[in-house]
């Protein structure tokens, strides 16, 4: 297993699971429940640390990733700054978890704010962890790329979909 492909297996990670997380909140909202609530705030703090991982391969995937040919170097960059951003959002989402899960443990009179911090925070850490996950795809799918080519210009070359018959 390489650098590039170490980092497709860890890169997900933070995309995902403040999702699970976002959705285990929700619900520890909508049971009154401190228990799902704490669940939440740790999967956060997973969340982080798999960001940690992450970003700690990104530089090995790069340097893989950089002298195939069709990559562009400038692709990399944006997904490597987008990655930086997203890795503090991300990294502040577990702090305030780490915060929220001792309020609920200690009772404190502004746990509930804390958790409302943590859904709205968690919401801004999505906008970016897509961003970020798309940026990353782009570099080596060609077809999720603005510029990759549609259907219609296949078929303006003189193709139609009746040729398929």
């Amino acid at each position: 297993m390489n650098g590039a492909h170490l980092h497709l297996v860890v890169n997900h990670l933070p995309i995902i699971i403040p999702i699970i997380a976002f959705i285990l909140m929700l619900g520890g909202f909508a049971m009154k429940s401190e228990i799902l609530k704490r669940a939440a705030y740790g999967l956060f703090v997973l969340g982080a640390i798999s960001a940690i991982l992450a970003f700690a391969t990104g530089e090995e995937a790069e340097e893989v990733v950089e002298h195939i040919a069709g990559v562009d170097e400038s692709l990399i960059k944006a997904h490597e700054e987008k990655a930086e951003t997203l890795a503090v959002l991300i990294y502040i989402l577990g702090g305030i978890s780490l915060i929220g899960m001792w309020a609920s443990w200690k009772r404190a009179s502004f746990s509930k704010l804390v958790s409302i911090i943590a859904i709205v925070f968690s919401l801004v850490v999505f906008v970016f962890a897509q961003q970020t996950g798309t940026s990353g795809g782009e570099i080596r799918h060609t077809e999720i790329r603005g510029d990759a080519p549609s259907n219609a210009t296949f078929l303006n070359r003189g193709e139609s979909e009746e040729d398929d018959d």
